[in-house]
């Protein structure tokens, strides 16, 4: 009883006094093996069962008093009979709920650095003596965090709810195999899969699935590489992959993986790049094989936006000049970029993509939208492909052709088509079908404005062609039509260029007023030649032989003028007063309506709302500047000032500066912009509706002389962009026509039977239903 009592008080004292023990040899030492200090607010230690229990386990950085791991609970079981034998076997290990924390501030500084060179095995000289057995069996982490800080960009991420769960390694065998799961700690998602490791040739197999996981953390990175910008998308994917960590090139991956609402831009509500969905499909690649091969390629809603401003443009000035700030952060080989690391990796597994076997069994772009804005002029030009779809065929290396075709419309009026056959083995020979039609001549105002003085305020352009390319040599046919085009009055300001484009459209216009040229294009593909031969034998027989046929081309333009100034009234940028023909002809209305009693008109304002506010925008910020550099106030503020105002350029240097100074705006990159933080819009929108009030009482005036403005009812206005690049009225008549009009139309079919219209009258009905 005694030696039994003695058995019993000797295991319950080393039970009890083991465990302060154990935690006082850990305090103390710990910096002593692990060159970090380790604490903990408890320790149970059973030395029968090889059962340890650490209690708030905390691990700091390296002499620092900031936490590198902590642990609610950290628990070990050991085998303790194995250890006899020369067998260190831990039976388990599990950190519930740990937080640890990753940090580095170059590609090779992070803070676990100290604790790998430490832990690394060393080579014994002693290659005859026994090697110790190592055993660690189920190892799980419960419920993790996960951060990750670099502080020279800086990144600031974590994820949360880290589940990861292993049977663990055996000191005989290689291979490690666990199974993992974690959500984003910023936003949301998730990631769950398992691997295996061979820790001794470093293959790898991967199997994940990803769901709406948040990619927020690029945004981060993105700061790195740019002067400004916001990011955000999300990752859908389930992928399989075997590879090896040596060897980025040796890697075989299949599966679905999808991004998700991407965007890309100067801030939240600026995108420069945007999609919904883009989808791949991969049924294997494996650059090491040279198999490129994809079930799907399919992208959603595309949307990209280049602007051109008097410095750079928008990517540039986001990415620096000519990418600038991308090659700097590439340049820095010690500051780690998640974004250059992706870039780098896609660059080296499709390096021999062309080289390689390839398939995609369907391609398609759809419902994109690709915006082109130049801010460089005097005024803005704004076109959009829009909607936009590409489509293709299986396209197959081993396949002789693959057709790929492009359909869109053009904002605000146009369509395009292009169709592309190309050798899938050889991107130097190809063909291609092209054709743009309905293409008004007056959106392309704001370069003949600013190149010649004059708009255009009618033309339709029509371009088309064949190019036929083998081996980079080029066999091609372009023909350019423009039917009916117009040069309006000239405008007068600093900042335009002058060329007589009156005199320049009677030498390029043919009798039937349409300017028609076919440009071959031959040579290769590195030094295309043009042959102007059709057009300069074009240009020679305008001279000879148009002159004999000038008065049948001034009886059409009389004819077409009568036809547009019944159905139609053009407003100039920013003035509430008609031209002297004009009001002509709302006399001639008037007229009408007295004579007429049983007629009415219906007048739909069409309004160019966006370009008259660009006009309005434009003045009121120059007058701003003007009184302000003459000393002058609202009230002594005279015509002639005005017209000074109105000559001036809005890219004169002196007024740029004042706009500078005064909006203080370093992410205003245009003109607009900077006038707009300068007026504001309230007053743009109050003058604007001021200048609509004002144009219906001068319309309307002469119809309250006659008494018949009760038979003249004026619509809403309707924001549009005008096919003639101005704003009109479009009037409508109910009950009978005028006569005058009646027979202009009739003039006017008799006109376009004759030979020098003849030959587009098909083209002029196609255009007719833009009007």
């Amino acid at each position: 009883m005694i030696l039994l009592g003695a058995i019993i008080a000797l295991v319950v004292l080393v039970i009890v006094f083991i465990s302060p023990i154990t935690k006082y040899v850990v305090e103390k030492y710990d910096e002593e093996y692990t060159g970090r200090q380790i604490t903990m607010d408890w320790v149970y230690v059973n030395p029968f069962t090889g059962n340890l229990r650490f209690k708030n386990f905390k691990i700091y950085e390296r002499k620092s008093d900031s936490i590198f791991l902590q642990a609610k609970n950290l628990t070990i079981n050991i085998g303790i009979l194995q250890i006899f034998s020369k067998k260190y076997i831990i039976k388990s290990v599990t950190l519930d709920k740990p937080i640890g924390i990753i940090s580095q501030n170059t590609k090779k500084d992070l803070n676990f650095a100290d604790l790998i060179e430490r832990f690394s095995a060393k080579k014994s000289a002693d290659t005859l003596k026994k090697a110790i057995e190592f055993h660690i069996y189920n190892m799980k982490i419960k419920e993790g965090e996960l951060h990750y800080r670099e502080k020279s960009i800086p990144i600031n991420y974590f994820v949360k709810q880290f589940n990861f769960e292993s049977e663990g390694m055996r000191w005989d065998v290689d291979t490690f195999n666990a199974k993992f799961s974690f959500v984003s700690g910023i936003g949301k998602g998730d990631i769950n899969g398992n691997f295996t490791l061979n820790l001794k040739n470093k293959n790898y197999r991967l199997a994940t699935v990803i769901h709406k996981f948040d990619l927020q953390i690029l945004e981060q990175y993105l700061k790195d590489i740019s002067s400004f910008g916001t990011f955000s998308a999300n990752l859908d994917a389930d992928i399989k992959a075997m590879g090896n960590l040596k060897e980025a090139e040796h890697v075989t991956t299949s599966g679905i993986l999808a991004i998700n609402d991407f965007h890309i831009g100067k801030n939240r509500d600026n995108d420069y790049a945007s999609f919904d969905k883009l989808a791949v499909a991969i049924n294997e690649v494996s650059p090491k094989q040279g198999k490129f091969l994809f079930d799907s390629v399919l992208l959603s809603h595309p949307y990209f936006k280049y602007e051109r401003y008097d410095y750079l443009d928008n990517l540039q000035l986001m990415f620096g000049k000519e990418g600038s700030k991308i090659l700097n952060a590439q340049a820095n080989k010690n500051k780690y970029n998640l974004i250059i690391e992706i870039a780098e990796y896609v660059k080296v597994i499709t390096k021999n993509f062309f080289q390689s076997y390839y398939q995609i069994n369907r391609l398609a772009i759809m419902k994109a939208n690709f915006a082109y804005n130049d801010f460089s002029l005097s005024e803005r030009f704004s076109m959009n492909l829009s909607p936009l779809r590409i489509s293709a065929d299986s396209i197959d290396k081993n396949h002789k052709r693959a057709k790929i075709y492009f359909k869109s419309g053009i904002e605000p009026y146009g369509t395009a088509a292009l169709t592309l056959s190309i050798n899938p083995k050889d991107s130097s020979d190809f063909d291609i079908n092209y054709d743009f039609s309905k293409v008004p001549a007056s959106l392309f105002n704001p370069y003949t404005i600013a190149y010649t003085s004059f708009p255009l305020d009618r033309g339709t352009v029509e371009l088309n062609g064949k190019w036929h390319v083998i081996n980079g040599n080029i066999e091609s046919e372009n023909h350019l039509v423009v039917i009916d085009p117009r040069v309006s009055k000239r405008m007068k300001n600093k900042d335009m260029q002058w060329l007589p484009l009156p005199l320049i459209m009677a030498f390029v216009r043919e009798r039937g007023n349409v300017i028609d040229y076919k440009i071959p294009i031959t040579g290769n593909l590195k030094n295309p030649k043009f042959k102007i031969r059709d057009v300069i034998l074009d240009l020679i027989k305008n001279i000879f032989i148009k002159p004999p046929t000038t008065r049948y081309g001034i009886k059409v333009k009389k004819v077409e003028s009568e036809i547009e100034k019944l159905l139609t009234l053009k407003w100039e940028m920013r003035r509430s007063v008609p031209l002297r023909n004009e009001e002509e002809f709302i006399k001639k209305m008037a007229d009408f309506l007295k004579k007429t009693p049983e007629a009415h008109l219906y007048i739909y304002p069409q309004q160019y709302a966006d370009k008259e506010k660009e006009y309005i925008l434009f003045y009121e910020a120059k007058k701003k500047y003007f009184l302000t550099r003459n000393g002058k106030s609202a009230q002594s503020y005279t015509d002639d000032d005005s017209t000074t105002v109105d000559k001036m350029s809005v890219k004169d240097s002196s007024f740029v500066r004042y706009l500078n100074t005064q909006t203080n705006g370093k992410m205003l990159f245009t003109v607009q912009d900077k006038c707009r933080s300068l007026v504001g819009s309230e007053i743009v929108n109050a003058k604007y509706k001021q200048l609509n009030k004002e144009r219906v009482n001068v319309f309307m005036s002469e119809f309250r002389k006659k008494e018949v403005d009760n038979r003249v009812k004026i619509f809403d206005g309707k924001d549009v962009v005008p096919y003639n690049g101005f704003s009109f009225y479009k009037i409508e008549y109910k009950g009978e026509l005028p006569k005058s009009l009646v027979k202009a139309y009739h003039k006017l079919d008799e006109l376009n039977d004759e030979s020098p219209r003849k030959k587009f009258k098909e083209e002029r009905k196609k255009i007719l239903g833009i009007f």
